[in-house]
């Protein structure tokens, strides 16, 4: 883990909503550097600011992250992470894309080290083919892809 990463998100627990959008049986994903490997795949997603909600938040974070435009629909299921110094609870969201066009996107938090190297979608055998380090948690309770639209529930990682 990079020591900016940690500087920023390190040593506080950070509430984070995460957006699942999967279209054609493939799963909207944007790739991390600086978080311990490097690789690290996950759905869209990012910290509430105080006084913003979760349905904003989310919002907010795919158009900075990944040039789209959503709907936030169901809520599905929540994650905590403990590897400390990150600790992180993350809420998941079923979500459409309404518009915009994708794009690899930023985190303001970042500055000048931005850590999103690219953003698209993945199907089955790609995520297969990724070791399992470079994928979040969540891939470790689901056998594909639709799976993930399916859980429900509490996950500790």
């Amino acid at each position: 883990m990079s020591n900016t990463v940690q500087e920023i998100f390190g040593n506080k627990v950070r509430v984070r909503v995460c957006g699942i959008c999967i279209a054609d049986n493939q799963i909207l994903l944007v790739d991390h550097s600086g978080l311990g490997t490097p690789h690290f795949w996950a759905p869209p997603g990012g910290g509430i600011q105080s006084g913003e909600s979760a349905h904003a938040a989310l919002v907010r974070e795919f158009k900075e992250e990944t040039g789209f435009q959503i709907e936030v629909c169901d809520f599905l299921f929540a994650c905590e992470f403990i590897h400390l110094p990150l600790h992180a609870i993350e809420l998941f969201f079923e979500v459409k894309i309404t518009g915009g066009t994708g794009s690899t996107g930023f985190d303001p938090e970042m500055g000048n080290q931005q850590i999103i190297r690219e953003v698209r979608f993945l199907d089955e055998n790609e995520i297969r083919n990724l070791p399992p380090a470079h994928l979040h948690g969540i891939f470790k309770e689901v056998s594909g892809v639709a799976q993930i639209g399916r859980l429900r529930g509490y996950f500790k990682l």
